[in-house]
């Protein structure tokens, strides 16, 4: 059965910059999906040491705290191609993002070939501040976002393996 991998980016040192941590740590609990065939990962800040989890992913949902060029306060999902170049924004100049990864990925052939990301732009960066209000308030409709696409993958599954 194909694997689907969570990541959850972010450090929860700044405040809703750990969004995506803390987004995988509610939906693994919340949504009611299970199986051998699904990791949730706490990716945190780990940079390089995540490559592993993307590229043996077929299905592959990270939550990220992002900023589009152009924002409103609200959960954006980006699914494959619509993935915008900039989702690196990274807190360390030495921390590898997500675009980073995705092209080492790219090099060595082994692209998940399905890529979700949701994310929301972080209202509050300081150090040692839980998630901002208005982070808490678009938390359900990104994890409600989350569940949707591992259910629409687990039944995509099903259906294949039925045939």
């Amino acid at each position: 059965m194909p694997r689907i991998n969570v990541i959850g980016l972010g450090n929860v040192l700044f405040g809703d910059e750990g969004f995506g941590v803390e987004a995988v740590r509610r939906l693994e609990k919340q949504c009611a999906v299970r199986g051998d065939d699904i990791l949730f990962v706490d990716g945190g800040t780990q940079g390089i040491y995540l490559l592993d989890y993307i590229e043996s992913a077929d299905a592959l949902l990270v939550f990220d705290a992002i900023i589009p060029r152009e924002y409103d306060r609200q959960v954006y999902v980006y699914r494959n191609d619509e993935l915008p170049a900039f989702i690196y924004r990274k807190m360390s100049s030495h921390q590898m993002g997500l675009s980073e990864l995705l092209s080492v990925a790219r090099l060595h052939g082994r692209v998940p070939s399905e890529l979700v990301l949701i994310g929301i732009p972080p209202d509050n960066l300081d150090m040692g501040s839980p998630l901002s209000e208005r982070a808490e308030k678009l938390m359900p409709e990104a994890l409600d976002a989350g569940c949707r696409q591992l259910r629409a993958w687990i039944d995509r599954q099903r259906q294949e393996t039925a045939r």
